[in-house]
Formats: structure tokens, C-alpha cells, sequence
């Protein structure tokens, strides 16, 4: 079963992934934050107490059993700048603007918030390299998948096809109303293959970001994708949803470790 539960925390996991790493998309509840974050909030920028927080981090590191010290995050602007974890960020040092990061080192947790955002995660079984992304339309549209991919191959020497990628929980075509200012840009990057990802209905425009990333990870050579199908907006039991929610709600991780 994709969804595991341990010590009240639910989490989502791939099982196109090998034994060789541990990950989690971990869903909003096992946690101490109240409304309108209740209650495994990770995030300190959307109005929780940074002291909640930091405990339903650390209950998400100890159910995977990963250090919390071992910790990697960045801090998320929606663009294509990479991170290459060698170490753990110091707990005194603030987080780098970027919604990329890698790593080959078994010491380093990447970690990443989301609610809505595609989460991209990557494992090179071979080389044995991880990356964790986030996916928005912005990340998206200046290809996102992509440029990792790519950092993947220059800096740690991986194939595309031995690359093996995982599609996260986010926000479903169905909910993702979008206008004609980004709908232009999907035009433009996406060509003959946009009308795969940009759907009209009711003279209103919508976005799959799921299909847009697989499209972008297949012309970058990767084949081994798995796409979670968990949409945040129509499961609020489980997953912070920004646009659902309007804006007042928490955000969801995704831890991703190599064993």
C-alpha cells in the first residue's frame, strides 16, 4: 500500500523506488499545530509557531528514522536554481534560495514543503544520487524537471535512463484554473504538446502540471516514472491545499534520504 502510518503520522510512499533509499510525502496529520495548520504543518512562513513546527519536523524525521541534524532544505522562490548537498545545512545558517537539491552523500535528509507545488523526487540507483524538487507552473514552465535532470548528469555522472523519478501529491487539471498570461508561456516552451497539458472547459483554461513534468522528464530521457495521482485540492483530509484553502493553511513534506 502506497499510504504508511506509524506513531499517528500517515505518509505517501513510491514503490517504484529501490530499498536503497528512504522518502516520505508526509500528509497533514500526526502533528501539534491547530487550525488552520492542523496539524503536521512544516513550514514556519505561513503564520504557525515556529515551535510546533519544528516539532512536527522532527516527529517526520524520527518515523523514518533519519537524524534531524542530517537535515537539507532550501529555501523555495518557484525558479530552476540547484543546491549540491554535500553536508547538512548548519542549523545556524539560513537555507539557499533554490527549488533543486541533490546529493550522493547517505548522511544528508533532503527536504522540501509543499501545498500544490508538484514534488519531484529522483533516484539514481547506479551512482546512487537523490534529488528532491518543486515543481509550481513557474518551476515548470522554465523546466524545472529538466535542469535537474541535467545536474544530475553533469555533476554526478547519471544516465537518464537509469534515473528513476516519482510524481507527488499536488494540485489535479481539474482544480487548476490558470489565464491566459501562463497559458501563453505553456504555449511557447511546450509547442505541438501543449494541448496535452493546457485542457478548456466552460471557456475557462486549466493546467495539468502532472502531464507537463512527465512530458519534460521523458525528453530528458528518463523513462521510470511513477505519478502518485493524489491530487491536494479534492483530498483536504490529507494534504494543505494553498488554492483550496485560499490561502490559509499549512504545508506538507517530503523527506528523501540514501540508506
Amino acid at each position: 500500500m502506497p499510504f504508511q502510518q506509524k506513531n499517528g503520522l500517515r505518509f505517501y510512499q513510491f514503490d517504484i523506488f529501490s530499498p536503497a533509499i528512504t522518502h516520505g510525502v508526509f500528509t497533514r496529520h500526526g502533528g501539534v499545530s491547530p487550525e488552520p495548520w492542523q496539524t503536521l504543518n512544516l513550514s514556519i512562513s505561513v503564520g504557525d509557531d515556529k515551535t510546533r513546527a519544528r516539532e512536527n519536523r522532527l516527529r517526520a524525521f524520527e518515523v523514518l528514522a533519519r537524524d534531524p541534524a542530517s537535515l537539507h532544505d532550501a529555501h523555495l522562490v518557484h525558479g530552476v536554481d540547484f543546491v549540491l548537498a554535500h553536508a547538512p545545512r548548519p542549523e545556524h545558517q539560513p537555507s539557499l534560495k533554490a527549488d533543486i537539491l541533490l546529493t550522493n552523500k547517505p548522511e544528508v535528509t533532503l527536504f522540501m514543503r509543499y501545498a500544490d507545488c508538484v514534488p519531484l523526487l529522483f533516484h539514481d540507483p547506479k551512482e546512487n544520487v537523490i534529488a528532491l524538487s518543486h515543481a509550481g507552473w513557474m518551476g515548470t514552465v522554465q523546466g524545472v524537471a529538466q535542469v535537474t535532470v541535467k545536474a544530475m548528469m553533469e555533476h554526478y555522472n547519471c544516465q537518464p535512463e537509469n534515473i528513476v523519478a516519482g510524481i507527488g501529491p499536488s494540485i489535479s487539471v481539474d482544480h487548476y484554473e490558470v489565464g491566459e498570461d501562463v497559458a501563453v508561456q505553456f504555449r511557447e516552451k511546450y509547442k505541438d504538446d501543449a494541448e496535452k497539458i493546457l485542457q478548456v472547459r466552460d471557456d475557462k483554461l486549466y493546467l495539468d502540471l502532472w502531464t507537463a513534468n512527465v512530458l519534460q522528464l521523458r525528453n530528458a530521457g528518463v523513462e521510470q516514472i511513477q505519478i502518485s495521482g493524489l491530487c491536494t485540492a479534492c483530498h483536504l483530509d490529507d494534504w494543505f491545499s494553498h488554492r483550496a484553502e485560499k490561502g490559509k493553511t499549512g504545508r506538507f513534506g517530503v523527506l528523501l534520504g540514501l540508506n
